[in-house]
């Protein structure tokens, strides 16, 4: 069975569901329903959000599972949130010290040069 197209294929707008069936008892409820909010991420957008939670939250993890680098998994968790309707996420904000942080992980090994530059661009 498919899943519910939460965009429209032909212009990219939010689509809704007019009908609801039961598969065991065949009740049917008509009106106007939203799809929740994650049917509307596209496939690559859900996949990554399966991975992410799969790993918990460990993008180290997840950096692992999909073979790329740290900020491609900050930027895909940054288009889903976005996709989901959250803003954008300012880490600098939340955490003074994260240039340190940043240059501590390059100089530990664990990002590269191009790695640590996209990271202090953010």
């Amino acid at each position: 069975m498919s899943e519910i197209l939460g965009k429209c294929p032909v212009c990219g707008g939010d689509t809704e569901v007019t009908r609801i069936v039961c598969k065991k008892c065949d009740t049917r409820v008509e009106g106007r329903f939203h799809p929740c909010k994650f049917c509307r991420l596209t496939p690559e957008q859900k996949s990554f959000i399966d991975t992410f939670i799969k790993c918990r939250g460990n993008i180290k993890e997840v950096e692992k599972e999909l073979g790329v680098s740290y900020p491609t998994v900050r930027s895909r968790l940054e288009d889903a949130a976005a996709a989901l309707g959250y803003g954008s996420y300012d880490a600098a904000a939340v955490d003074p010290d994260s240039r340190k942080k940043v240059l501590q992980r390059l100089n530990n090994g664990e990002i590269t040069v191009q790695e640590a530059i996209e990271l202090l661009k953010e």
